[in-house]
């Protein structure tokens, strides 16, 4: 039997959860929901055990998770111990062949089979995999932009955009009651394999497979404007705006950018949410609190 751990849960939350759940329960009752799990809730132990609790939750109530997990930090700290210092262009981490091994090692290893472990101790079932496991992710090298000459799109090595999702192997275990975890490492007809930011795999993935939400996991309590203000609901139009002007730079523009193509191509809802709050998911998806950012299309 699953159980949340009280003293990680307030228990006036715990009553509004349980006070709040049912309506969201039915309504969302074999409906699938993609976790980007990233940042704090990574990292610190207590968000850890409280992304894992969610995750079987949710499972046990009857939705069909689905965690696509980053692993920026990780991927870091490996690279110092080889001496190698991680660098970004227009917020995508150069990946040249070292680099790659480091990736391939870190997502599809480490990280990976730690979440695989933490969700399986709280009673669920996780399956871990890469874009190579069933051809699920097949990839294409990614050039960047060039501002100063479009003439010239910029190589950053070993990254990769994608080129087509095949859903198969995830339905068959979400049909099997299976919670698939999986790597943003793709693969490309030339055999090679491609290091894909997690936002656009988490954001491409709940296109394909038709889900009811996407919820991004970040660091911040949101989408924020220019004072530093958290805005509570965003449209598609107003955050090509918020792009122009400069508001969303630097690393948000993948994840921003992968959440309004999810909006706006049949994902139901999408929600940037903190997780650095426990017990985010369960807030976010059966309360009617909000802890972030909703997006929706046009």
């Amino acid at each position: 039997m699953t159980t949340i751990n009280s003293h990680s849960l307030p228990l006036d939350v715990v009553a509004q959860v349980l006070a709040e759940s049912l309506p969201y329960i039915k309504r969302f009752h074999g409906k699938t929901i993609v976790v980007k799990y990233g940042g704090n809730a990574m990292t610190e132990e207590v968000l850890q055990r409280s992304f894992a609790h969610d995750v079987v939750l949710l499972k046990l109530f009857g939705l069909n998770p689905v965690v696509v997990h980053g692993g920026g930090p990780q991927i870091d700290d490996a690279l110092k111990r080889i001496g190698k210092q991680g660098t970004f262009i227009q917020g995508m981490r150069v990946t040249d062949e070292d680099t790659m091994e480091v990736v391939e090692w870190v997502l599809g290893g480490q990280v990976q089979q730690d979440i695989v472990l933490m969700i399986n101790e709280a009673g669920g079932k996780a399956v871990g995999l890469t874009g190579k496991d069933g051809s699920m992710i097949q990839a294409v090298k990614k050039l960047m932009p060039n501002k100063e000459d479009p003439s010239l799109p910029i190589d950053i090595g070993y990254v990769g955009d994608i080129a087509k999702i095949e859903p198969a192997l995830v339905k068959a275990l979400q049909d099997d009651q299976f919670i698939p975890v999986i790597s943003p490492i793709g693969y490309g007809e030339d055999g090679l394999a491609y290091n894909i930011n997690a936002d656009v795999v988490a954001g491409k993935m709940a296109e394909i497979l038709g889900a009811e939400k996407l919820l991004m996991m970040t660091n911040i309590t949101g989408v924020l404007d220019k004072n530093g203000s958290l805005l509570r609901v965003l449209s598609a139009k107003t955050i090509d705006a918020l792009f122009e002007d400069g508001t969303i730079s630097g690393g948000m523009l993948p994840k921003i950018s992968s959440a309004v193509d999810a909006a706006r191509n049949g994902v139901k809802s999408v929600h940037i949410v903190d997780g650095r709050v426990p017990h985010c998911l369960l807030l976010e998806i059966l309360t009617d609190r909000g802890v972030g950012t909703m997006i929706t299309s046009d």
